[in-house]
Formats: C-alpha cells, sequence, structure tokens
C-alpha cells in the first residue's frame, strides 16, 4: 500500500515502509615486492607511538546479521487489504473494464473511454493494497500503520510460516499513524519486544524486515541517520530518520536495535520518485507503544489537553518579548474555561516547562500534554514579564475533533498596497484607526473587539512584510492588551525609546488571535 505526496524533484512519500542502500567496502593489502613491504614496515614504525595514542573506539562484531533475523524474522508480518472505491459510470450494457496492470496505456485509455460515457451507474472495484506490520503479543496482536489499513472492507495477516489469518482492527489512531489488529491462532505466535527509542544514537545500526513492493520478508541494514524530524504530517510529528533501505511496502514493518527490540515503526520516505534514495523514517518505540497500549484498552487514544493555543518563539520573538534564548511555546490564546486559563496562565505567557521538562519548541509541549493523563496534575513554568512563574493545572481530556492549536502566520496572507502616514506607527508602516462601529462593520469584526483597526499598510514596511494586513486589529503589544489607538502607539514609542529591535504585535483577524513580531524601521 502506498500513501504518497509528491513534490517536484523532491517529495516525501508515506508509505509502507521507506529508504536506501549502501555499497559494501573491502580493505586489502596489495603485493608488493619483499623490499617495498620491509619499507613499508619501518614507515609503519615510525608512526606506531602516533597511532598507539589514538582514542580506541570498541568495535562490535558485526561480519553478519544473520542469528539475530532468524530470532526476530518470524513476528514480521505481511498485511494485504482490500477496498471498495468507486469507479467511473458506465452503462448496464457496457462491458467493464479489464483487469489490466495499473501502467498499461491501454488502461489509461479504456478509463478515459469509460469516463466520458455519459449516464449509467457508478460500479464500484476492489482495490488490492499491501503492507507490513510485526506481532507484539503470542494472542495475536499486530502493530501497523493506520494508513496501511485505512478505508479496508477486508484485512489479511500473513506469517513467514505461511499461516494466513483474517485480521480485526482493535483500534487506530490518525494522529500518529498507528493501528492495532488482532489475529485469531490455533497456538501461541511468536512475538517482538519493545525497546527504548530514547537510547538509540545516531549512528547506531538498525535492521528493518518488511515487504517492499510485495517482496515478503525482506532485510534490510542501517544506521540511525537522525532524531526528531517533523514531516508536517501531524502534530505529533518525531520521526527517527534512518537509511536502512525501505520501499513501498514497508509501511508498519518495525525497526530493530542489534539486541532485537523494536525501537521504531517504518512510515514514510522522502524520495524524488516514490523509491528509497537512503532516507527513511520510522515512528519511534517510546512515542507508538504508549498509543498501542491505549488502544488495547479502549480502542482509542485519550489525550490530556491544555486549551491553549501556541506560537514558535523565533529569535525576533525573543527579541521582543527581551528573552535570551529563542525557546519555549508563546500562548497566543486559550479557548473559553480551559485547564491553563483556571490554573492562571495568560495569553503572552511564555511556557519554558511542562512538569519539569523543558520545552524547546511547539512539538515539545503538544507531545509532553497530549501524554499526560486525564484529571493530573502538571506544573507549569512560564515567562511573564520577564519573571519566571509556576501553575499547577489539571489536565483535561481533549474534547472530541480537537486540534492541537499552533497559531502560526499566514504565510499566504494577501499583502495590501495601501500607502499612507500616521504619526507614531510609521516605525512599522501602519496607519490605524479606533476600532468604530463603522469598521466593524466593513471589515466584518465583532462587536467586542477592542484595539486599532489596520486601515493602511505601506506595502515595503515592515509590518507588510511580516503579513500584518488591513482589516487586522491590533489587540496587544508585545505581553500586554490594548484597547485604542494611542496604546499602541505608546507602546511602539516606548519600544523604540528601548532601543529594541523588534515588537510583538497581537493580532486579531476575524475573531483569530496570533503574535506578530514586526521589526522595528528608524523613523
Amino acid at each position: 500500500m502506498t500513501l504518497s505526496l509528491s513534490i517536484p524533484r523532491t517529495g516525501i512519500a508515506a508509505v509502507p515502509g521507506a529508504a536506501p542502500g549502501r555499497p559494501s567496502a573491502r580493505i586489502g593489502i596489495a603485493k608488493a615486492p619483499m623490499a617495498r613491504a620491509r619499507a613499508g614496515l619501518a614507515a609503519g614504525a615510525a608512526l606506531l607511538s602516533f597511532v598507539l595514542v589514538a582514542p580506541a573506539f570498541a568495535r562490535p562484531n558485526l561480519d553478519s546479521f544473520a542469528d539475530l533475523v532468524v530470532q526476530v524474522k518470524p513476528a514480521v508480518v505481511n498485511i494485504s487489504t482490500t477496498q471498495k472505491v468507486d469507479g467511473p459510470q458506465v452503462s448496464r450494457n457496457m462491458p467493464q473494464i479489464p483487469d489490466l496492470p495499473e501502467d498499461s496505456p491501454l488502461r489509461d485509455f479504456l478509463e478515459k473511454f469509460f469516463n466520458n460515457r455519459q449516464g449509467g451507474e457508478r460500479m464500484n472495484r476492489a482495490v488490492h493494497a499491501l503492507g507490513s506490520g510485526f506481532i507484539i503479543d503470542p494472542a495475536g496482536y499486530v502493530v501497523t500503520n493506520n494508513h496501511v489499513i485505512t478505508k479496508a472492507t477486508d484485512i489479511k495477516v500473513k506469517l513467514t510460516d505461511g499461516g494466513e489469518y483474517k485480521a480485526t482492527l482493535v483500534g487506530k489512531d490518525e494522529k500518529t499513524d498507528l493501528a492495532l489488529l488482532k489475529i485469531e491462532a490455533a497456538k501461541p505466535l511468536p512475538f517482538l519486544t519493545w525497546g527504548d527509542s530514547d537510547k538509540a544514537r545516531e549512528g547506531d545500526w538498525v535492521l528493518a524486515i518488511g515487504n517492499p513492493f510485495g517482496l515478503a520478508s525482506t532485510v534490510t541494514a542501517g544506521i540511525i541517520s537522525a532524531h526528531g524530524r517533523d514531516l508536517s504530517s501531524g502534530p505529533y510529528d518525531d520521526y527517527m530518520q534512518i537509511d536502512a533501505p525501505i520501499n513501498q511496502g514497508n509501511s508498519g514493518g518495525p525497526t530493530f536495535n542489534l539486541d532485537g527490540q523494536v525501537i521504531g515503526i517504518n512510515s514514510a520516505i522522502y524520495s524524488p520518485t516514490g523509491g528509497s534514495v537512503g532516507i527513511g523514517f520510522a515512528i519511534p518505540s517510546n512515542l507508538a507503544r504508549n498509543v498501542i497500549d491505549e488502544l488495547r484498552k479502549t480502542g482509542r487514544v485519550d489525550r490530556g489537553w491544555l486549551g491553549v493555543q501556541i506560537q514558535t518563539v523565533t529569535p525576533e520573538v525573543a527579541e521582543s518579548l527581551g528573552l535570551k534564548d529563542a525557546r519555549g511555546a508563546l500562548v497566543a490564546g486559550m479557548t473559553d474555561d480551559s485547564p491553563a486559563g483556571k490554573a492562571g496562565i495568560k495569553q503572552g505567557d511564555v511556557i519554558t516547562r511542562f512538569n519539569n521538562k523543558e520545552i524547546v519548541d511547539l512539538r515539545d509541549l503538544t507531545r509532553a500534554v497530549a501524554a499526560t493523563a486525564k484529571g493530573s496534575k502538571a506544573q507549569v513554568d512560564v515567562l511573564r514579564g520577564g519573571k519566571a512563574q509556576s501553575f499547577a493545572v489539571t489536565i483535561a481530556g481533549m474534547p472530541k475533533n480537537e486540534e492541537v492549536a499552533a497559531a502560526e502566520p499566514d504565510a499566504d496572507t494577501d499583502q495590501p498596497t495601501t500607502v499612507a502616514k500616521d504619526t507614531g506607527v510609521d516605525q512599522l508602516g501602519l496607519r490605524l484607526a479606533p476600532a468604530s462601529a463603522e469598521l466593524k462593520q466593513k471589515f466584518g469584526l465583532k462587536d467586542a473587539v477592542k484595539g486599532a483597526v489596520v486601515v493602511g499598510v505601506k506595502s515595503d514596511a515592515p509590518a507588510a512584510e511580516r503579513g500584518v494586513a488591513v482589516g487586522d486589529v491590533i489587540v496587544g503589544v508585545g505581553q500586554e492588551r490594548v484597547s485604542s489607538v494611542a496604546d499602541v502607539v505608546a507602546k511602539v514609542k516606548r519600544a523604540t525609546e528601548s532601543k529594541q529591535k523588534a515588537v510583538l504585535l497581537l493580532i486579531d483577524r476575524k475573531g483569530n488571535e496570533r503574535y506578530v513580531p514586526v521589526p522595528l524601521s528608524a523613523t
């Protein structure tokens, strides 16, 4: 099965697997006359003292992975699915499209012909896909990717010994792309154990086993290339990058360490062609294990909820708030009656730690909160006005259909070209006006909104470059709310006099608030 996102020249393909190979190397000694060999030995002796003081690194015996493969391979399975998809409309009297290969030119021609037929009824056809998985319990629990089994009407699991079983779906989690299946066998099944992905280091050897392109039980080897990769595929992205060759059909299969423990689940590749080029991504076991445990218990995943909208603390945001480092998560807003608001956390606070875990960026906070049980207490440390404060928050359960809120700037906002001047905000290139009833009606603003309405933006000004647009309402500057044009002018003037490089504006755009750091230019 393949789920791919194509990008010209390069792209990310979420597939039943992913990654490439590496050539082997051989070191040999060339034959030479005895005199030359003796001269070489003499030269080597001269360098011996240097060699002896060089750092010594332990080198494991990696002559073969065969013994390890024998142990783990029986628990890796092939997963095949059947989906019903809508076909083209055809007349009852017309023949159906022959079952031709996907890449057949004749198939393309016939599909175009049938699609152009008018009337008739829409026919359904079965689509088959392949993926990988692995058994985690002798009772028959099988882990795979959600995208391997999504919309499947029939799921089958095939073991390396030839046994084939009909699988039922225990539960799935789209946000982490994980799913748990159950098969019934007459005997205990071989199974794998979880390893600690946090202890896996960049450069460590790993093995991957799966079914690339339907080639069952394929074993590949490589190393861990990196940790913490964000593919923008979900709010909890924390992929481990590997270079063990994986391709379409590997998705859902395991990544092993040399102890035979599962430390990752192969889920995606980065590729210009859809095939392996040496960059594969696996879900870390420490993230997957908790999700799978919950799916096994309840069939769903209940996540903790703080109820805040957060933004990245960029260097400009840090500068405008007087922070030493661009770290943490900026609270851009919060929902009504949120756990954070009830505890005393405010808009404009920068969350720096959660339950004594340092928050470096947005993903650190979203993952930490999601992993916290509903009803439990969490200590949240923030910076407010340059001072550190701590709050005890009772974590709530995430509401249904609640998205992890990230109030990031809109990259594709249309840039206004109105040119105007206004004393006090020339540094930003803005023209402001009070939030009158007329402007609220003109720009579709809420009656309760207070602040300064942007009625003009100089096209080459810093504010325009940051996406501030006509119709936006400035409702805060720095970590303080404002209610008038005079408030904005005064605070921008104060920031300029204190020689800040940027000022942080809290923008209300059609009811959604977000912070925008705007560089201060000389007037």
